[in-house]
């Protein structure tokens, strides 16, 4: 009892020298909501940091948000060894003349098609109009392109519906599959070369070989030359047709400026603006794309 009296004592008298001080007394109002707002905050925190991590047991229950799993990038393996089958033997073959035929496949498409006639007509074209960049020469293999598909899709369809869709499912064989291709390809060749033969009677008689009887006795590898030569003979007396009235018309300009004197003006700068007139008037492009098409049916 004499321990409380005694401390009751200082606190009394410690509230009346507050009273007394009013700066004091401020100072130590702050303080006190000072530490009863961190009593209030600190165990929280402290409650918050103790709480243990979530077992996996409950994990399941819980909503937790995981990262999603890096991207698996494939392994690529290239190793060289010796074929321990047949089989694999024959797929490697198969594999080298995949390869083979679509390095070659740009060159079977100019040479086996009408992409090499209708590309020259084109550059003639180009050059009896004395233009030199215009159309660029991309334009001009793009307009080839598409007309080749134009005319070939024909052909382009027997192949795909004889060889290559057959040979996607395995009901052909690789030499079954060429031969189903080859043979749509060969009638193209020769059909435009059945009123001019002279160039298979040629390469016949250079390789020493029998006059053929009919279509199939002539090689493919005697073909495929025979109809190269006949577009481009073709393909020139086309650029031939088309030179003269273009001609005429540069004869008439630089006859008409040797007559004015004018020998030092370039007759192509009058002559090409006159030649794309009448290019455009009688409709060029539509003429020619045309009986391009035509010559091939």
């Amino acid at each position: 009892m004499m321990q409380i009296t005694i401390l009751c004592k200082g606190l009394l008298r410690a509230i009346s020298d507050l009273l007394e001080n009013r700066r004091l007394f401020g100072k130590t109002l702050c303080l006190i909501a000072l530490l009863v707002v961190m009593s209030i905050c600190f165990p929280a925190v402290a409650n918050a940091q103790a709480e243990p991590f979530p077992d996996m047991a409950v994990q399941g229950t819980m909503n937790i948000i995981t990262p999603p799993p890096p991207p698996v990038i494939p392994f690529i393996d290239l190793t060289v060894r010796n074929p321990s089958t047949g089989q694999e033997v024959a797929f490697s073959l198969q594999l080298l003349l995949l390869l083979t035929v679509l390095s070659l496949a740009p060159s079977i498409i100019i040479l086996m098609t009408s992409f090499l006639r209708i590309s020259i007509v084109l550059d003639f074209i180009k050059r009896a109009l004395s233009l030199q960049q215009v159309p660029p020469n991309q334009v001009i293999l793009g307009i080839s392109l598409f007309l080749t598909v134009l005319i070939m899709w024909p052909t382009f369809s027997i192949i795909y519906t004889n060889s290559l869709r057959p040979l996607s499912t395995g009901e052909l064989s690789v030499e079954n599959a060429y031969r189903e291709a080859e043979a749509p390809l060969r009638v193209f060749m020769y059909s435009q070369m059945s009123e001019r033969p002279e160039n298979i009677r040629l390469f016949m008689a250079m390789r020493g070989l029998d006059r053929p009887n009919t279509l199939a006795d002539v090689p493919t590898y005697v073909l495929i030359p025979a109809f190269i030569l006949n577009e481009l003979t073709v393909a020139f007396k086309i650029g031939i047709y088309l030179f003269i009235p273009f001609i005429v018309i540069d004869m008439v300009v630089a006859s008409a400026l040797m007559s004015m004197g004018m020998i030092m003006l370039p007759p192509v700068m009058i002559s090409m603006p006159f030649k794309l007139i009448l290019f455009i008037l009688v409709d060029g492009w539509g003429l020619l794309t045309e009986q391009l098409v035509r010559s091939f049916m």
